[in-house]
């Protein structure tokens, strides 16, 4: 029997906390949970965990008393932007993004320019990552060559090359030839590497810029319907069932695609699902001021879907929660909304999202869920499907100190303006969130304190 190949992830962190740092997050709920508690992190590990006043240190305390101890979030797919729009966003500026929205892990996707299906472009955003030192950075490598859907790229390559590419996608564009995502399946079995697919049939996408239903038909916008989605997702589920392969669904958005995960699921085929923050809580009602910075990919629903997503994600037939970051520059949101470029922030909004609507606001109806329940489809979950070491770990003794403090008395009010990215299509502009990150380390180092980004 042939044994399978596995490619672990590069060692991370070109700056280390020293070996005698010490960190002490005092007075905060493990989890939202129990009393308060002091949580002494050394050397990057968290070392001991005690009631509210027990420890103390000669390195850095921070008074965080009654806020929600989590551990870093994860987020499978963001779009940084480097190399090729560096005016919208950067591996810097989206990493000081992230780590004011809690992450401590990002996955970027290959839709750069040039696109990154190659070693040498993977590398160069993974040191940069590294350089950047305020998350770790992974690129994801494209599924075909110059996201062109007619040739693979070198997975192999990638995978062995110093960024260790453990994910490939095509994202913003769907692998639509079946036969080509037949052999990226068959190819990526044999690596341990995960397939992420933009589920797009384009054929019935063409011209679309909204959601087919009543809204579009008011305004007249062209439709993008609800089968174009679900049409690659049973494609894909089958090609899974028949080949192998770990196989993983972006940004699910339509209650059909609920419906044949669950279906997947129960017939075991190793298929994962991501949903994100705006097709929860968004739907297509919000096109009526023809506002640009409502324009995303796949488009925003109807209140059905929504209601079946959050379901989805709260019986786990949705794995998880990422942000599909999407900077664009103001001269690409503001002009007439079929001309408007696809995409949202999201990373430093996405956790006060789902704290809002799963945890402190729960809609009438839906189950209430908890700070555990953050954890697993913001942290735990992510983290597990790419095999990520380090991250998503429980918040105990001898972990490491990759964690997000969450103050649930701190609410805020949304302007892209004031985020660090460098662009601010915000489509939550001027809404008030209810709960503000304000501590994230890195192995131990804070890369964000009292809500900013540290960066030297």
């Amino acid at each position: 029997m042939t044994e399978k190949k596995t490619m672990n992830y590069p060692a991370t962190g070109t700056l280390h906390a020293p070996a005698d740092s010490e960190v002490l997050l005092r007075g905060v709920l493990v989890y939202g949970e129990g009393e308060p508690a002091d949580v002494l992190v050394r050397a990057g590990v968290i070392a001991e965990i005690a009631a509210a006043g027990a420890l103390s240190t000669e390195g850095e305390t921070l008074d965080l008393p009654g806020q929600v101890l989590l551990p870093g979030l994860v987020d499978m797919h963001v779009h940084l932007r480097e190399p090729g729009r560096e005016d919208t966003e950067t591996i810097a500026s989206g990493s000081a993004a992230a780590a004011r929205g809690g992450f401590t892990a990002v996955f970027t996707m290959a839709n750069t320019d040039p696109v990154t299906d190659n070693p040498a472009i993977a590398e160069m955003v993974w040191m940069k990552g590294q350089q950047t030192n305020l998350c770790d950075v992974h690129p994801v490598g494209s599924i075909t060559k110059g996201l062109a859907g007619k040739d693979l790229t070198e997975f192999g390559m990638m995978a062995a090359s110093e960024a260790k590419v453990r994910m490939f996608s095509d994202d913003g564009k769907c692998v639509a030839d079946p036969q080509l995502m037949r052999r990226a399946v068959e190819y990526s079995k044999g690596l341990d590497v995960l397939l992420a697919q933009h589920c797009e049939e384009p054929r019935l996408t063409e011209g679309a810029v909204a959601h087919e239903g009543e809204t579009a038909a008011r305004l007249g916008l062209r439709g993008w319907p609800r089968v174009a989605e679900e049409a690659i997702v049973i494609r894909d589920a089958l090609l899974a069932r028949d080949y192998g392969g770990r196989l993983h669904i972006c940004h699910a958005s339509t209650e059909g695609t609920v419906e044949l995960l669950r279906w997947a699921k129960e017939h075991d085929i190793p298929l994962s699902a991501e949903v994100t923050p705006h097709h929860l809580v968004l739907t297509d009602e919000k096109l009526e001021t023809y506002d640009g910075n409502f324009r995303v990919n796949p488009p925003l629903r109807e209140h059905a879907d929504t209601l079946a997503l959050r379901q989805a994600l709260i019986d786990g037939t949705l794995d998880c929660v990422a942000t599909d970051h999407a900077p664009h520059g103001s001269e690409e949101k503001c002009c007439e909304f079929d001309k408007a470029r696809p995409g949202m922030l999201g990373l430093e909004t996405s956790l006060a999202l789902i704290a809002r609507l799963f945890v402190t606001d729960v809609p009438a109806g839906q189950e209430p869920q908890n700070w555990r329940f953050v954890a697993k489809v913001m942290s735990e979950r992510p983290a597990e499907i790419v095999k990520l070491p380090g991250h998503g770990r429980p918040v105990a003794v001898g972990e490491p100190a990759n964690l997000c403090v969450v103050d649930t008395g701190r609410a805020w009010t949304a302007h892209g303006a004031d985020f660090a990215s460098k662009a601010s299509n915000t489509p939550y502009e001027g809404e008030d969130l209810p709960v503000k990150v304000s501590t994230t380390l890195l192995r131990g180092r804070i890369t964000c304190r009292d809500g900013e980004a540290v960066t030297d």
